[in-house]
């Protein structure tokens, strides 16, 4: 089983320890873990050693958007400009077009034909979610996410799948506790670990999902 481990990289709207987002990237560089990180423009323009030192270290770079809006909610020319801006951030701060890869804030717009028809002419593939792992709550501890990462990779694999993405947030001081023995109990049930990149085209959102919409669990 491959696992590709995503980290939007955002303001928080909830308590946060600061150094969170650098605690997570040692994490990642001592058990050479290479993951994919979404990045919100005004966050690596409010963050921007944290941001760069994400590119440094070798992760892939996406889009977050800018002001990490509902998509469905805007308008074609204010999508565009919000993407535009977050590409802008991302390539002045960083120095890294992150073109194609882009995570819709909220998860939200995934399922929009209008919402991926207008990310594709920009230049972007959204990538989904097979793992959900609520991390931002306050309420879920840090081994509570490794265990429950760990289950759901298995399950996946048992089901048949060879690969699983899996949604995780940089700013979680619950996301970085659980880092380690999350890696480390993945790779005892045989899990490597890729970034978006690695992941066939036939996993990406398609224009228009399948009937019965996205599965959180599986692929469209």
């Amino acid at each position: 089983m491959r696992v590709a481990l995503t980290f939007d990289a955002e303001h928080p709207d909830r308590a946060h320890r600061t150094g969170a987002h650098d605690g997570i990237l040692d994490v990642l560089a001592e058990r050479d873990v290479h993951a994919t990180f979404f990045l919100q423009g005004r966050w690596v323009e409010s963050s921007p050693g944290s941001a760069r030192r994400v590119a440094g270290d070798g992760h892939l770079i996406g889009s977050h958007s800018y002001y990490h809006a509902r998509l469905p909610l805007l308008t074609d020319d204010g999508l565009i400009s919000d993407v535009e801006e977050a590409e802008r951030a991302i390539r002045d701060v960083v120095g890294v077009d992150p073109r194609p890869w882009f995570r819709c804030p909220f998860l939200d717009g995934e399922d929009d034909p209008r919402v991926v028809g207008l990310l594709r002419r920009l230049g972007y593939r959204v990538v989904p979610v097979d793992i959900v792992l609520d991390d931002w709550e306050e309420d879920r501890s840090g081994k509570v996410i490794a265990a429950d990462a760990i289950e759901s990779v298995g399950r996946l694999a048992g089901d048949g799948a060879t690969d699983a993405i899996v949604l995780l947030h940089s700013w979680p001081t619950q996301t970085l506790a659980a880092l380690p023995a999350m890696i480390d109990g993945l790779r005892a049930i045989g899990a490597t670990f890729i970034d978006a990149a690695d992941l066939p085209a036939s996993s990406l959102v398609a224009p228009v999902p399948e009937a019965g919409g996205r599965q959180v669990s599986g692929r469209w």
